[in-house]
């Protein structure tokens, strides 16, 4: 099975990696459960769910305005 490689899962990506990487970032969103960090790798795969960048603006939306990421 090959990556998808759209322009939102990219930048999903980059994000991903700019704020630490997997295993920070669950911390940082306060994930703790037993499969956290397999969680936030899926979204380098499949991207952030739009429910969790909403839910976390301060940290997934707060750098450009909105209509530009449409």
């Amino acid at each position: 099975m090959s990556t998808p490689h759209t322009p939102q899962i990219e930048e999903d990506r980059k994000l991903i990696r700019r704020l630490g990487g997997p295993s920070k970032l669950a911390k940082t969103l306060g994930y703790s459960k037993p499969g956290s960090v397999q969680r936030i790798q899926n979204w380098t795969v499949r991207g952030i769910p739009a429910a969790v960048k909403v839910a976390h603006p301060d940290i997934f939306l707060g750098s450009k305005p909105v209509a530009e990421s449409v």
